[in-house]
């Protein structure tokens, strides 16, 4: 077997390339050569970076020319009771992130959620989008591929479903913009994150466009899905789950617990998540509703580059009569109108994700197929709704500040 320096020499004398040693060594041996050979042209020290848990050969189909680990500490936040349509029971939601304060953060407002007896939650839409663009000469070919597309809607089914075994194309719906013809493919891809899936599916169906009308395809993916980017698309019809948590918090638990008034959150949240997002002109009508998001993507295995889309939320709170002693209550409630989530394929496999799925008990494929990842993203929801109030609460008592300074963050 070949060691690791003679690797690494191999590729300072030009003979490899950096992504050519896996041919010609285990996926450990090629790791290590890399290191070495970038810690000798960098003068950096990577032991650190050298110093992971996941066996290398585990990481193949996350990432290519593998040097090592990226450590973020995780922690744990809750329990909380969650009253879901996918997740029943008491969870524990572990974040992974280098921003000091956030998991005290949601553990306060996980904390209030059950001390109000736990929130509800519900996957309220589920579809991966994959939106191919085609060419056609102008205005009336684009009218043609329409019409072919919405009479022959089960060939294109047929085609898609083919590259499958779990997704299901769910509908079709077209664009037109001058002589470009956009389909949107929205595909229920169970427990999987499904991107992947959705672009295999639709490239099918897209050869049976070509053969059967005028139009020719330019690229498999026309931004119009819309994937990985800020787009009023995904806020208004969903990518991936649509998701929504609340809760009504008594209005005793308010004071005691987060040191204001129903009154007050409610007036927060109106002037900064709503008049201040609109001002802003903010796809994202929330707090930071991106910071749970994030950090539980990384916990997960999700793809982190979706946090983009997970912040497509908007945060209501509204004051309520309790119907005792007249006194408000709090309504709080958050809507992620894209969070595309899994429980199977992609960063999932790793072992600490892996471990990170199994304190939420989703690992893997679920029964019946989906649940699993609904489960997930309903707890998700209850997360970034308790990081919601926590924060709104913290704002509306002034005490943002000195919350970061006692953290000593």
């Amino acid at each position: 077997m070949t060691d690791p320096e003679t690797l690494a020499q191999r590729v300072r004398d030009g003979e490899l390339r950096l992504h050519e040693l896996e041919a010609h060594a285990d996926a450990e041996t090629a790791a290590t050569a890399r290191r070495r050979f970038v810690a000798a042209e960098t003068g950096a020290d990577l032991a650190a970076i050298g110093d992971y848990a996941f066996p290398a050969e585990a990481a193949e189909t996350a990432i290519e020319n593998l040097v090592g680990g990226a450590q973020l500490p995780m922690g744990v936040a809750g329990p909380v009771p969650v009253d879901g349509g996918a997740a029943d029971g008491e969870y524990h939601l572990p974040l992974a992130t280098t921003e000091g304060a956030l998991v005290a953060s949601v553990n306060r407002g996980l904390s209030v959620l059950r001390t109000a007896g736990g929130a509800s939650a519900r996957v309220t839409k589920n579809g991966m989008t994959r939106a191919p663009v085609f060419r056609v000469s102008g205005v009336v070919e684009a009218a043609e591929v329409v019409e072919w597309v919405g009479e022959h809607e089960d060939r294109l089914r047929e085609a898609a479903e083919s590259t499958t075994s779990h997704g299901e194309l769910l509908g079709i719906e077209p664009y037109v913009v001058g002589d470009s013809v956009y389909l949107r493919f929205a595909y229920d891809t169970k427990d999987a994150m499904g991107m992947n899936m959705a672009t295999i599916a639709t490239g099918a169906a897209c050869d049976v466009v070509e053969a059967e009308t005028p139009a020719s395809l330019v690229a498999v993916s026309g931004n119009l899905c819309s994937d990985k980017k800020p787009a009023a698309i995904n806020a208004v019809e969903g990518r991936g789950r649509s998701v929504t948590a609340d809760v009504v918090i008594p209005g005793d638990v308010v004071e005691d617990r987060l040191g204001t008034t129903a009154a007050g959150i409610v007036e927060a949240n109106t002037r900064k998540n709503l008049v201040g997002s609109a001002k802003a002109g903010s796809l994202g009508f929330n707090a930071h509703a991106a910071n749970v998001v994030a950090a539980a993507f990384l916990a997960t295995g999700q793809d982190e580059a979706h946090v983009v889309e997970g912040s497509n939320a908007i945060t209501t709170m509204e004051t309520r009569e309790n119907g005792v002693d007249g006194s408000a209550d709090l309504y709080a409630s958050i809507s992620l109108a894209s969070l595309p989530v899994g429980t199977v394929g992609g960063g999932t496999k790793l072992p600490t994700q892996a471990e990170a799925l199994d304190v939420l008990g989703v690992r893997g494929g679920g029964d019946p197929a989906g649940s699993n990842a609904d489960e997930l993203a309903e707890v998700i929801a209850v997360g970034a709704l308790a990081g919601e109030l926590s924060l709104l609460a913290a704002l509306s008592s002034r005490h943002l500040a000195s919350a970061h300074e006692d953290l000593g963050r």
